[in-house]
C-alpha cells in the first residue's frame, strides 16, 4: 500500500485491535520517523514497518532502528533479514505469491507468511488467493495469513476456512476514513466492479520503476490507462514524461488521470466507514458465518464434490 498509509490509518488499524503496517519503502527515512513518532502518540498498541525488498533492502537495519514490532517485507528474499529482525526484538512477517516463496521463507525461520493472490490490488503475482492460500497453509509450518480479494466477514471466514489465521486487507482500508488517498482515488473504488480492475505493468512504466517480472499492478481501469493499454514500449519510452503527470494528477485528485491501485475487492465496497468501524463489522460478520458454516457441515455430513 504505498502511499496509501500514514501514521493515522496505522493506528487506527493498530488501536481497533488489528496491525497497523505502513508502507515505509517509498518515504524518505525523516519522514519515516517523523510517521514512527506519530503512531506512538497516536496508540500504545504494536504496528509493523513494511519494505519492499527488491527495491530497499538496505533500508532493513534503519527500519528496525525504529523498534516496530513487526519487520513485514515482500517481493524478495527474507532470508539475510530474519535474525536481524529477531534481535531487535521484532517478528518477521514475509509476503509471498507462489508456494516455492512460501516453503521458503518457512526454512529461512520467518515468524508468519501473507500468502497474496492476484485479486489484490497493486502488486501481485499470478496465482489465485483461493488456491494459493489452503496449499500455501499445507507447505510451511509457520501461521498464515491471506491477503487478495478479501474486503468483508465472508472474505475473513473463508480464509479461515482454507486454513489461514486471519487476513490482510488493503483495497477495503483504502475505502477508509483515515486513507491518505485523494477522494477521487476513494470515489473510484466506490463506484467500480470488480472488473473494472486490469492487472498491468503500465503504472511501473511510467514511473522507471518496472518490478521483477511476472509481477505488475492491479489498478481500476480510468482514461489514462485506456489511452495506453496495448502500448507499452511506448510507455517505457515516455517513462518519466508520464510518470510525473501521474504524480500531477495525483495531487490535482484527477481521478481519469491518476494511479487507481486498487484490488477485484472494490465490486464489494460500497460505503467510507472508520478503519475502526470497519474491523469490527468484518469481524462481526465472519463471528455469525462460522457457526452456520458448522451447523450445516454437522448436518448434512461432509459436503460432496460433484463433476
Amino acid at each position: 500500500m504505498g502511499g496509501g498509509t500514514d501514521a493515522r490509518l496505522v493506528s487506527a488499524v493498530s488501536q481497533a485491535g488489528g496491525l497497523g503496517l505502513l508502507a515505509a519503502s517509498s518515504l524518505s527515512l525523516e519522514a519515516v520517523e517523523a510517521e514512527v513518532a506519530m503512531i506512538r502518540e497516536l496508540t500504545p498498541m504494536p504496528f509493523g514497518l513494511n519494505l519492499i525488498l527488491w527495491r530497499s533492502a538496505d533500508r532493513v537495519p534503519f527500519i528496525l532502528e525504529q523498534q516496530p514490532a513487526v519487520l513485514s517485507t515482500a517481493f524478495g528474499d527474507p532470508s539475510p533479514f530474519v535474525e536481524m529482525a529477531h534481535d531487535a526484538g521484532a517478528l518477521h512477517v514475509h509476503m509471498v505469491n507462489t508456494v516455492p516463496e512460501a516453503v521458503a521463507a518457512a526454512t529461512a525461520g520467518v515468524d508468519l507468511i501473507i500468502a497474496q493472490g492476484q485479486e489484490g490490488g497493486g502488486h501481485v503475482g499470478l496465482q489465485s488467493t483461493f488456491t494459493l492460500v489452503p496449499q500455501v497453509v499445507d507447505a510451511v509450518d509457520v501461521p498464515v495469513v491471506a491477503a487478495g480479494g478479501i474486503g468483508d466477514g465472508r472474505g475473513l471466514a473463508a480464509a479461515l476456512a482454507l486454513g489461514a489465521e486471519g487476513v490482510l486487507m488493503g483495497t477495503r482500508f483504502l475505502a477508509t476514513r483515515e486513507a491518505p488517498i485523494p477522494d477521487g482515488w476513494k470515489r473510484a473504488i466506490l463506484d467500480a466492479s470488480g472488473h473494472d480492475t486490469v492487472r498491468t505493468s503500465i503504472p511501473d512504466y511510467a514511473q522507471e520503476a518496472a518490478w521483477p517480472p511476472p509481477v505488475a499492478a492491479r489498478a481500476i481501469r480510468n482514461a489514462f490507462l485506456d489511452r495506453w493499454l496495448g502500448r507499452e514500449e511506448e510507455v517505457r519510452r515516455l517513462g518519466k514524461q508520464l510518470g510525473e503527470k501521474l504524480a500531477q494528477a495525483r495531487a490535482d485528485d484527477d481521478p481519469a488521470e491518476m494511479n487507481l491501485l486498487s484490488g477485484e475487492v472494490v465490486g464489494l465496497i460500497g460505503d467510507l466507514p472508520s478503519a475502526r468501524a470497519l474491523m469490527e463489522r468484518v469481524v462481526r460478520e465472519a463471528e455469525g458465518l462460522l457457526p452456520q458454516l458448522a451447523a450445516k457441515a454437522a448436518g448434512k455430513g461432509a459436503p460432496k464434490a460433484e463433476a
